[in-house]
């Protein structure tokens, strides 16, 4: 009997635990479909915006709009010289390096304006960036502070923080809070991964082969360019032979791509998250002494220039250096009490394409250049960023 009720009530934990285990299961699904759902909406909103126009000076994309919103900052205005404060997620890579020259330049503009440039670079680390953000508003000497953040989830609460002392201006990289003044932003990085994803299907043959690179996980403009191109590639019943992490290094992006080429034979595309390492992917064809396949890149000079040279199938999604201006910029207005788009200033997002790569393409700019920098009218240019005249 007592053996009974033992297995009666062993029964009986088993079903719980069962239940529980389904509730669990079924709470997953549901967020994941509350994800994939999230994930649909913005991938729609973006594609719209691809093709929208924006609102502003024709010849100057730094300062346009695809938003029309705008917010209100007379609560901010104060007498001008303004104490800036910045703090960078990094200088860890070559648009990085531009975007940053791109601010100084913007900022020499402004000498009337500007009393200093107050500047931290977290060098890719989560905690420094908080403790650097924690050190300018406990300092005091800060008027306005911009943040591009390392990571949105690590990044928002410190932000939240910051916005309780002073205005607040994000850019490049979201936050998970809507308290800063407004996120600079260019459209996003579905639209960035889509564009490359669909070249892709349009010109690769039926049956072939795609390989994928990324450069790292848990940085949101990577993610959403990742998860862009995955979901035009399924849409499109391809499914990638790999996707790989290259953390953007040359040496191991060559060595990845050899070592595919070396076990699958013949690629027919390579897909980049990040053109930094788009012609690593050419040189290891070159290598292998085969064809050149679909490369996507971005608008760096070499990539742009090594395209033009070899004529191979190519595309460039732009992620524009030029919104380090506009951070500046609205940094300013906020300032000086002027409305400026937001909560979300987006700015416009250009494709280079083989029909317009010309324009893009130049050979006195040093490889690693970015051609969307808006930097042509700003002090010191071309040589400010390693440029010939």
């Amino acid at each position: 009997m007592a053996e009974s009720k033992t297995w009666r009530l062993g029964l009986g934990t088993i079903a719980v635990a069962a239940l529980a285990c389904a509730g669990l299961h079924a709470a997953r699904a549901q967020t994941a479909a509350t994800n994939s759902a999230a994930v649909d909406k913005e991938f729609a909103y973006e594609q719209t915006l691809m093709s929208a126009k924006p609102i502003g000076p024709a010849d100057k994309p730094w300062e346009q709009s695809l938003s029309t919103n705008m917010v209100d900052t007379a609560k901010y205005k104060k007498a001008p010289p303004y104490r800036v404060c910045f703090s960078n997620a990094s200088i860890s890579n070559p648009w990085r390096v531009v975007g940053w020259k791109v601010m100084q330049a913007e900022a020499d503009l402004h000498k009337s304006e500007i009393a200093s440039l107050s500047y931290a670079d977290a060098q890719d680390k989560d905690d420094k960036q908080i403790s650097d953000i924690r050190a300018f508003v406990t300092g005091g000497k800060c008027d306005v502070l911009i943040v591009s953040p390392h990571t949105s989830d690590a990044l928002t609460p410190v932000v939240e923080e910051a916005c309780k002392s002073l205005p607040v201006i994000t850019f490049d990289r979201n936050v998970r809070t809507d308290c800063p003044v407004t996120a600079v932003r260019t459209i996003g990085g579905y639209a960035y991964g889509m564009a490359g994803a669909n070249f892709i299907v349009e010109n690769m043959p039926k049956g072939g082969k795609v390989l994928m690179l990324r450069t790292a996980p848990g940085i949101d403009v990577f993610e959403t360019r990742s998860d862009a191109a995955a979901k035009v590639f399924k849409a499109a019943g391809i499914k990638p032979i790999g996707v790989e992490f290259t953390g953007a290094d040359n040496a191991k992006t060559k060595a990845v791509v050899s070592d595919y080429l070396s076990r699958v034979g013949k690629i027919d595309a390579v897909w980049v998250d990040f053109g930094a390492m788009s012609v690593a992917v050419a040189e290891a064809f070159e290598d292998a002494g085969q064809d050149y396949p679909i490369i996507t890149g971005e608008d760096q000079e070499d990539y742009l220039q090594k395209w033009k040279q070899e004529g191979f199938k190519g595309i460039a999604p732009t992620y524009p250096a030029y919104q380090w201006r506009t951070a500046l910029i609205a940094a300013l207005d906020v300032l000086q009490g002027k409305p400026v788009y937001g909560p979300d200033w987006i700015l416009p997002q250009p494709l280079i394409t083989s029909a317009n790569l010309a324009q893009y393409v130049d050979p006195k700019m040093p490889p690693l250049h970015y051609a969307t920098c808006g930097c042509e009218t700003l002090p010191g240019y071309p040589e400010r960023w390693g440029g010939k005249k």
